[in-house]
């Protein structure tokens, strides 16, 4: 799968109204398979899934070890839940690797496993004690953004089931409501995470920097369903 969330985005004044303008490019960035293929320790043990070579470095690691970098700031579990390999997430988890940590690009094991719309691995973090809302990427946003702009409802469920802030607005003055809309398709995905934020009680009248509600918002992109959700639940 291509993990894929959004690089660069503009906002352009277009006869008094915001245009958002999404400049696709992957800005959470996996091991290459060259980086994969020259790790070496916890690292390529963590991303083969290697568990007995992992729990025998584990057995000699101490805490520093357990959370090394790669160049691009991944540990080993970092790699772990990129590459899905969650016997080696609770092998680190439990010896003692730090699941809150960030990469270079500000991500942290939540926010990976969400972009990636890995329910299994997320639910696993999130027991073993992984935060559900952190402040992460470069657009200080939370996994439950990311989520919600990508229309992965079962993620954001969880997500929401976790603690994780529903009105936490980024640097782009969005909110989880704002971004499933603005950078959704309106179709089934995103209106299930809508409609998973409305029940949760996200706060529906946050506005973006030009003022515009959600309602606004869904009714300018002609998402209908969206509209009427949002209607239905006393947004105006």
């Amino acid at each position: 799968m291509t993990i894929r969330h959004t690089l660069g985005i503009s906002l352009l004044a277009l006869a008094g109204l915001a245009a958002f303008a999404s400049l696709p490019a992957q800005a959470q960035v996996p091991p290459s398979a060259a980086e994969a293929a020259a790790y070496t320790g916890l690292h390529a043990a963590a991303w083969s899934g290697d568990l007995a070579r992992l729990q025998q470095l584990i057995s000699t690691a101490d805490k520093a070890k357990l959370n090394a970098r790669d160049p691009y700031g991944r540990t080993p579990l970092h790699v772990a839940t990129y590459a899905r390999q969650r016997t080696a997430i609770k092998a680190l988890a439990q010896a003692g690797a730090d699941l809150n940590l960030l990469e270079s690009d500000r991500y942290d094991t939540v926010t990976i496993a969400s972009v990636a719309d890995d329910e299994q691995t997320l639910r696993l973090l999130l027991q073993l004690g992984a935060k559900a809302g952190q402040t992460t990427s470069r657009y200080d946003g939370t996994a439950l953004i990311a989520a919600a702009h990508l229309g992965h409802d079962g993620v954001v469920r969880q997500l929401i089931a976790a603690g994780a802030p529903l009105d936490h607005v980024n640097n782009l003055h969005w909110t989880a409501v704002i971004e499933s809309i603005v950078l959704g398709d309106g179709g089934a995905r995103h209106q299930a995470t809508l409609q998973a934020l409305i029940k949760a009680g996200a706060n529906l009248q946050l506005s973006d920097r030009q003022g515009q509600t959600p309602l606004t918002l869904a009714r300018k992109r002609g998402y209908v369903v969206m509209e009427k959700m949002l209607l239905a639940a006393g947004t105006k």
